[in-house]
């Protein structure tokens, strides 16, 4: 299968495992290993400012909630932000290994150090997650093959300027696609 990293997959209706149901995962890295990707859609009761807070950060910037990145370990945090070339918002040399720059200027990290690097300059759009989706080798493959998710494109706009209660619809209609036309059919449960 091509490669799929830097995309989007869309929860088809068929797909209603509570924690999948109608998301938008941001396809972080995928090789013949695995995959891994992060939930945009689902907010947690939780601001930025009280997690840095319990975090022991001091944050910056305004407030903002956090979400739900997936069912895998959901006590790791993950920074989602662009590289919009601020002081701490571009990935460095000694930290490139710990930053996935995507496509569009969209970049990941699990660092703790990469986060108070953006904590204290904040970037234009951040968003900050608990958890992750993982998925085991050919796993996706399988579930793709299956029906249960759709791909779209990376889209700046959706990671950081779309609701979460939004998102799946809007992501569905930029794809030319009724969501009320997708039938649920055969697939994972």
């Amino acid at each position: 299968m091509s490669e799929l990293s830097s995309q989007l997959l869309i929860a088809m209706p068929q797909l209603d495992d509570p924690n999948f149901k109608r998301s938008v995962v941001l396809l972080v890295h995928h090789d013949e290993g695995g995959s891994f990707g992060i939930v945009l859609n689902r907010a947690l009761d939780i601001t930025m400012s009280e997690l840095m807070r319990n975090s022991g950060i001091q944050w910056s910037a305004g407030i903002g909630s956090v979400g739900w990145g997936g069912p895998v370990q959901p006590e790791r945090g993950w920074v989602v932000f662009c590289d919009d070339g601020r002081p701490g918002a571009a990935p460095s040399d000694a930290a490139e290994a710990d930053v996935a720059t995507l496509q569009h200027g969209v970049c990941v990290t699990g660092s703790l150090d990469k986060l108070r690097s953006v904590a204290s300059h904040p970037p234009s759009a951040i968003r900050l997650f608990l958890g992750y989706a993982g998925w085991g080798a050919d796993q996706l493959e399988s579930e793709l093959a299956e029906g249960a998710w759709l791909l779209a494109p990376l889209r700046r706009e959706v990671v950081f300027d779309t609701a979460a209660d939004h998102m799946w619809e809007s992501v569905v209609r930029s794809l030319g696609i009724d969501p009320a036309a997708l039938v649920p059919a055969r697939g994972i449960h």
